[in-house]
C-alpha cells in the first residue's frame, strides 16, 4: 500500500491543475482499493454544501450538480462530524440520501473520510462497493491517509482560486492566511528572490527576447559540459574506467537529442530559460521516481543533479540583472537577513514569507525596519506571483494577489494613514514616557546592527536593553578577534554614551548557526546553545568579556547580559570568567570599573529560582520571546503551530509576574526586552506587572511611548488584575482590546482593524 500510495502522491503533485488531480485520485485510488466507486466532494464555502467534484464509477454527468448541506446524506454526516463513515449496508442508515442522477442505488457498501486541512474540513473522499461488506481497517486506514495527501492540493488549489474554475496563467485575486511577522501594511508588486541553484522555488516568467534566453541557456550547457569533463578527468586516477561511464551519461543528458532539446523547445514558447529548466527537469524525475526498478528510481537525483548545475550557471549570469520595482515586495520560499539587503535602499516596503514564524529572525530584523511583513504563507504559490500586484497586511498576516482596485484604494488609504501617523509621533522623540499619573518607564532599545543606532536615536531611545553581539559574529567566515570586537563594541558604548548599551553575551546555537562553527541537532532550541557554549568553550567567551571592558574605558555606560541562564552553576562559572577577564584586563592597565552584570529570564527553570539568582546578579532582563516559547512548548520559527505562540498566554504573565515579584523583593531591578516590550497593548500590562525599563525595536519605540503617556498606571494595575483572573488568551486579548477600544486608542495599535476583505 505505501509504495501505491507514494506513485499516486506523485502522479497527483504532478498534475497540471486541481480538476486533473482529482481525477487521478478518483481513478487510482478505486483501482488500489479494487473497489466500483470512488468520488470526491468538496465544500463550498459559499453555499456550505459539499458539491460532486470527481468522480468514477457514478454518473459524471451528475459531477457539479450533486450537493448535499452539512446536516444531509452520509457525505455530510462524514464533514460534520469529521471522522471517517464505514458501512456494510449505506441504504439502511438513517442519514442515506438517494440521488438518481448519479446512479448510486446498486452500490450497498460506503466508506468515506473527511478531507481536513488546518482543522478545517474542505470536502470529503468516498469509496462504494456493489456487494455488502464491511471495509477492513487497512482500507480505512489507506482511505484516511490519501484524504490527508488530498488536502494539500485541494488547500493550494483554493488559495490560488483554481478551485473556483478560474484558468490562464499566474495567480488570480486570492487571499493567503499567513503569520503576523511586522506590524503595517503595504500595496506594491511581487518580486520573488530565489535562494542559489535551487531548482524546485524556481517561478514561471514570460520573456519577450527569446533569442536572448536561448543564449544563456547554451552558455550553461556549455559550461556544465567543461565542468563534467573537467571532473571526469580529474577522477582518472581514482575511479575505474566504467565508474567514471556516469559522466558520459550526464553528458548524453544534455545532448540535445535529449533534455536540451526540451529545455529549448519550451523556451521558444515564452518561458523563461530557469522555468524552463526547472519544468523539464521535474518532469523527467517525476517519471524516473514512478518507476519500479529501484536502479531507475536512483537516476532520478542524476537529473536533479544537473539540473542544479544547469541552474547555478543561469543564475550566476542572471545576477545583476534581477530588478527591483519602486515599491518592491520581496516574496520566498524561507526569507534571510541577506537577501533584506539585497533590495536597494527605499525601495524596499514589505516581505512575505512561505516559511518561517512572526518570531524567527527576518521577522524580528523587519520590525526593527518598520517594514511591514507576512511569515508562514504555507499556501502561497509563490513561483507564480513575480511582478503582480501584492497586498501585506503585517497586522492580520494576510496577504492579497493581484487585488481587486477598492481593496488597493482602502490599503492604501492605511498606508497614508500610518505615514501621517508617524509623522506624529515624531514629536515625542524628546518628551519622556511617563504616564498619566506620574510613573517614569524608561524605553530602551534592542540593537545589532550599527544602522540600527541612527533609528534608534530618532525615536528617542534612552539605552540599549539588549545588543545582540552574536550579529558580528554571523556576518563573518570566522570568529571575529579581540581587536575586531574591540572596534565593534566601542562604536555601540560612544553612540549611546553617556546612556546605558546592555551587551549580550554570544547568543548562537537554536536558530541562529555561525557558517563556521556548525552545530548540527535533532533538538536545537533544547540543546547546545547560549551560555552552555560559552561555558564549553571559554577562550570564546573570554576573548568577548575582555574586548566589552576594554572597549568601555573611559565611557562606563556597559551593561554584561547573560542568556540561557537554566542554573545557579552555569551563573556561577559565568561570573568566575568574568572576574577573571576583568582581572586580566586590569593587568593590562585598562584602568575600567567593573560593570553591572545581568541574567537573562528565558528558561522556566530560571522563573522559579529567581531570587537565588537575583542575589548573585545587578539586574534581570526577561527574554519574552524564549520565554514563551519555553513555557508553552512552541517552536516560535514553526508555522505549523504559530498560532499557539501567544505571550499574552495566562501561563506566560503569571510567569512574569513571578519574576518581577522575586526580583524586586531582592532589590534588583527588572527589564523586558522580548517583542513583547513591542507591542503597545502588551506594553500596557508590563507596565502594570511592575517591570523597571521596556526594550523593544526602534520602530516600535514611539507608539509605545504614546500609548503609555496616555493611560495612568492605576487603570493599567486595575486592568492586569482583571486579566489574571482569565483562563484564555483569546479571551485576554479580546478584553485588553476592548479596554484600550473604550479609550479610543485602538487605531493606534491597528490602523487596518476597519478593514473588511
Amino acid at each position: 500500500m505505501l509504495n501505491t500510495l507514494r506513485k499516486i502522491v506523485q502522479e497527483v503533485n504532478a498534475a497540471k491543475d486541481l480538476k486533473a488531480a482529482l481525477g487521478i485520485i478518483v481513478l487510482r485510488v478505486r483501482e488500489a482499493m479494487n473497489s466500483q466507486v470512488c468520488s470526491v466532494y468538496l465544500l463550498d464555502t459559499d453555499t456550505n454544501r459539499f458539491v460532486l467534484q470527481a468522480t468514477e464509477g457514478l454518473n459524471k454527468r451528475s459531477i457539479g450538480k450533486v450537493s448535499m448541506a452539512p446536516s444531509e446524506g452520509l457525505v455530510g454526516l462524514v464533514g460534520s462530524r469529521e471522522e471517517p463513515l464505514n458501512l456494510e449496508d449505506a441504504a439502511s442508515h438513517p442519514r442515506y440520501r438517494y440521488f438518481a442522477e448519479t446512479g448510486e442505488k446498486r452500490y450497498a457498501s460506503f466508506l468515506g473520510a473527511p478531507i481536513i486541512h488546518h482543522r478545517r474540513v474542505m470536502g470529503v473522499l468516498v469509496i462504494q462497493h456493489k456487494e455488502r461488506r464491511q471495509f477492513d481497517e487497512g482500507e480505512e486506514a489507506f482511505l484516511v491517509t490519501m484524504s490527508a495527501q488530498l488536502a494539500g492540493v485541494i488547500a493550494h488549489a483554493e488559495a490560488t482560486g483554481s478551485i473556483r474554475g478560474l484558468q490562464g496563467k499566474g495567480i488570480h485575486e486570492a487571499k493567503f492566511i499567513g503569520v503576523a511577522g511586522s506590524p503595517g501594511a503595504a500595496v506594491g508588486t511581487a518580486v520573488v528572490m530565489l535562494p542559489p541553484a535551487d531548482l524546485d522555488v524556481v517561478p514561471d516568467k514570460s520573456v519577450e527576447d527569446i533569442e536572448t534566453e536561448l543564449q544563456l541557456f547554451s552558455g550553461a550547457l556549455e559550461s556544465v559540459r567543461k565542468d563534467l569533463h573537467a571532473l571526469s578527468a580529474k577522477l582518472a586516477t581514482q575511479l575505474r574506467p566504467e565508474e567514471r561511464a556516469v559522466f558520459d551519461v550526464y553528458l548524453m543528458m544534455l545532448d540535445d537529442d535529449a533534455i536540451g532539446n526540451e529545455i529549448n523547445r519550451i523556451i521558444r514558447t515564452g518561458q523563461w530559460a530557469q522555468g524552463a529548466l526547472r519544468q523539464v527537469v521535474n518532469d523527467h524525475v517525476q517519471r524516473f521516481e514512478m518507476m519500479d526498478d529501484a536502479y531507475l528510481r536512483e537516476r532520478a537525483s542524476d537529473i536533479k543533479d544537473l539540473g542544479r548545475r544547469l541552474l547555478g550557471y543561469l543564475q550566476e549570469a542572471r545576477t545583476q540583472s534581477l530588478s527591483y520595482a519602486e515599491n518592491t515586495i520581496l516574496v520566498s520560499e524561507e526569507l534571510s537577513p541577506g537577501m533584506l539587503g539585497e533590495v536597494p535602499v527605499g525601495k524596499l516596503i514589505g516581505l512575505v514569507s512561505v516559511r518561517g514564524s512572526g518570531n524567527s529572525h527576518v521577522a524580528i530584523l523587519a520590525r526593527a525596519m518598520g517594514i511591514p511583513t507576512v511569515m508562514g504563507v504555507v499556501d502561497l504559490p509563490y513561483s507564480k506571483v513575480d511582478g503582480i500586484e501584492m497586498i501585506v497586511d503585517g497586522y492580520h498576516g494576510e496577504v492579497f494577489t493581484n487585488p481587486s482596485a477598492e481593496l488597493s484604494r482602502q490599503y492604501r488609504a492605511v498606508v497614508e494613514e500610518e505615514r501621517e501617523l508617524s509623522k506624529g509621533l515624531d514629536t515625542l522623540c524628546k518628551l519622556p514616557c511617563i504616564t498619566l499619573d506620574g510613573v517614569r518607564m524608561p524605553l530602551w532599545v534592542n540593537t545589532g546592527l550599527l544602522a540600527d543606532v541612527a533609528r534608534a536615536q530618532e525615536r528617542g531611545a534612552e539605552g540599549v536593553g539588549l545588543y545582540r553581539t552574536e550579529v558580528p559574529f554571523m556576518i563573518r567566515d570566522r570568529f571575529p578577534s579581540e581587536k575586531e570586537q574591540l572596534a565593534i563594541y566601542r562604536e555601540q558604548l560612544e553612540a549611546f554614551h553617556p546612556l546605558p548599551v546592555t551587551m549580550r553575551t554570544l547568543d548562537v546555537g537554536g536558530d541562529k548557526a555561525l557558517p563556521y562553527f556548525p552545530i548540527k541537532e535533532d533538538n536545537p532550541f533544547l540543546g547546545w546553545r547560549g551560555v552552555r557554549i560559552t561555558l564549553d568553550h571559554p577562550e570564546i567567551f573570554l576573548v568577548q568579556i575582555r574586548a566589552m571592558l576594554k572597549a568601555s574605558e573611559g565611557l562606563n555606560n556597559l551593561r554584561i547580559l547573560i542568556p540561557m541562564i537554566s542554573g545557579l552553576q552555569e551563573l556561577e562559572e559565568s561570573l568566575h570568567l568574568i572576574h577573571r577577564a576583568w582581572g586580566e584586563v586590569l593587568d593590562e592597565g585598562v584602568d575600567v570599573p567593573m560593570p553591572p552584570v545581568g541574567v537573562m529570564i528565558e528558561v522556566p527553570a530560571a522563573v522559579y529560582q529567581i531570587r537565588e539568582l537575583a542575589r548573585q546578579v545587578d539586574f534581570i532582563s526577561v527574554g519574552s520571546n524564549d520565554l514563551t516559547q519555553y513555557l508553552l512548548a512552541v517552536d516560535r520559527n514553526n508555522p505549523r503551530v504559530a498560532d499557539l505562540y501567544d505571550f499574552l498566554h495566562p501561563s506566560v504573565l503569571h510567569a512574569l509576574k513571578l519574576v518581577v515579584d522575586g526580583a524586586h523583593a531582592e532589590g534588583k531591578p527588572v527589564s523586558i526586552c522580548g517583542e513583547m516590550a513591542a507591542d503597545p497593548a502588551s506594553a500596557v500590562l508590563l507596565l502594570a506587572l511592575g517591570f523597571d525599563s521596556l526594550s523593544m525595536n526602534a520602530t516600535n519605540l514611539p507608539k509605545v511611548k504614546w500609548l503609555l503617556r496616555q493611560i495612568s498606571k492605576a487603570m493599567a494595575s486595575e486592568l492586569l488584575e482583571r486579566l489574571l483572573k482569565m483562563d484564555s488568551p483569546a479571551v485576554i486579548y479580546s478584553t485588553l482590546q476592548l479596554e484600550l477600544r473604550n479609550l479610543g486608542l485602538e487605531r493606534m495599535i491597528n490602523p487596518a482593524a476597519t478593514i473588511e476583505a
